[in-house]
């Protein structure tokens, strides 16, 4: 029996969650998996014979959407200017009790850059499935391999991340409890309090695309970023911003906001062994607008070194 137009499109909004969730891992950019999903929807929409099952149809169709994406994408990020990180993701659209650990594992921003390590197709079967789950005849029609082709790519995959695998305290809300402590003591400029959170390596590193201002290649060391935080925290508070603690990627964080309301960074912290070893701030503006209005990073700089003069 064929399904009506608006069976279809129940069906479809039913599995966009599922679709975007297998998108954004292949190609860490919330806009292009939603235009990945816009673009199974319009496929699924033109087929004459309603698939068997739609789930396995549109799962294959934003699959091979999202490699051609991905590789026309790699080319692109050869040329990036500085440090690449994924678009911040603020909320999983996709919950699947069954599979819970694999999709937590895999949102994070230093899971995301392990996955780019993989070739196009080792990351579609690994995502398709080791974190959602899709037994290999699926995956073998979808990137047009053999079950025992893919079963190897998977094992590879795995081995990889596996080597690289990020260390992350195991407890969720002792993250969120140091979390919150070092955003408070971030806006007490409460420098001990800092100190003791950060761990002595602690890596601050930023995704500007050229396109903000940009902290070179980051900043190294606890008393490095320490220093850093503790001079320009007085200066953001001053004119207005507002430090937002909210998860990102699955992680501890926050989104920094002008007096307006407006976008200008978001963080996500790694932490491990009771401090924070990795922030990783997202300040290039097209990587934002997902989350809000964006703020112009630049005009915030000048407002900071205007107030900064002499009798201002």
């Amino acid at each position: 029996m064929s399904r009506t137009a608006q069976g279809r499109a129940e069906e479809f909004q039913a599995l966009r969650p599922l679709l975007f969730s297998i998108s954004y891992r292949l190609l860490g950019s919330a806009a292009e998996a939603e235009d990945a999903v816009q673009e199974a929807w319009l496929r699924y929409d033109a087929v004459e014979e309603d698939p068997a099952s739609p789930k396995a149809f549109l799962s294959a169709v934003v699959t091979r959407i999202s490699i051609d994406l991905l590789r026309s994408a790699r080319m692109r990020r050869e040329q990036y200017v500085g440090t690449w990180f994924p678009e911040p993701l603020l909320e999983e659209p996709y919950q699947d009790p069954e599979h819970a650990t694999e999709l937590a594992d895999t949102l994070s921003m230093a899971a995301l850059l392990l996955l780019e390590r993989l070739s196009p197709l080792e990351r579609a079967v690994f995502v398709l499935r080791e974190v959602f789950g899709f037994p290999f005849d699926e995956i073998a029609a979808t990137v047009g391999s053999s079950e025992a082709a893919c079963r190897q790519l998977a094992s590879r995959a795995r081995r990889h991340m596996e080597e690289g695998r990020p260390r992350f305290d195991a407890d969720r809300r002792e993250r969120e409890r140091l979390a919150e402590r070092f955003f408070t003591a971030l806006h007490d400029g409460d420098v001990e309090s800092l100190r003791t959170l950060l761990a002595d390596d602690v890596h601050l590193v930023a995704d500007s695309g050229g396109k903000a201002p940009q902290w070179g290649t980051g900043m190294f060391g606890g008393r490095n970023v320490v220093k850093l935080l503790s001079a320009l925290m007085p200066d953001f508070l001053r004119i207005g911003g507002v430090v937002e603690p909210h998860e990102v990627n699955g992680q501890p964080g926050a989104i920094f906001r002008d007096r307006g309301g407006l976008v200008i960074t978001t963080w996500s912290l790694d932490i491990a062994e009771g401090r924070i070893q990795t922030i990783r701030a997202v300040t290039n503006p097209e990587k934002l607008g997902h989350i809000g209005p964006v703020a112009d990073n630049w005009a915030i700089v000048r407002q900071v070194n205007e107030g900064r003069r002499p009798g201002s």
